[in-house]
């Protein structure tokens, strides 16, 4: 498990995002695995995923609510908030020109990067009779 020790909380945490195919913040995680097994406890829950993430196994997703959202999906996407609902959805990975940014990153060195929308999700959208 990437250098990890194979613990049966971090095999529940990941296996749980994994399955699901959701952005779950931590406290969703934790009563999902303890519903499943309720020795896990939310510190080992909330250990395990900052473990996980770590050793790239799932990644933090930046979404600007106030809770962490947690993503197993590894393969490169970015992602669209809503800013009514707060669902995080994945958006299908397309590159940056090579000249986007360079002249405000300067010398720095990116190893990595992602883009986050933000908006309407589409059932807000038909909720509210608004299109963009």
């Amino acid at each position: 498990m990437a250098g990890l020790r194979p613990t049966a909380q971090r095999y529940a945490v990941l296996g749980y995002l994994a399955q699901a195919d959701i952005h779950a913040t931590a406290e969703e995680i934790f009563l999902a695995v303890n519903r499943r097994d309720p020795r896990a406890s939310r510190a080992t829950v909330y250990n395990s995923l900052h473990a996980l993430a770590k050793a790239g196994l799932v990644r933090e997703v930046v979404s600007g609510g106030n809770a962490a959202r947690f993503d197993a999906n590894l393969h490169p996407h970015h992602h669209f908030v809503c800013e009514q609902c707060s669902a995080v959805e994945d958006i299908p990975w397309f590159d940056l020109p090579a000249s986007a940014g360079r002249a405000v990153l300067g010398n720095r060195s990116v190893r990595n990067y992602q883009i986050v929308f933000r908006g309407a999700c589409v059932r807000c959208q038909s909720r509210r009779g608004v299109r963009q």
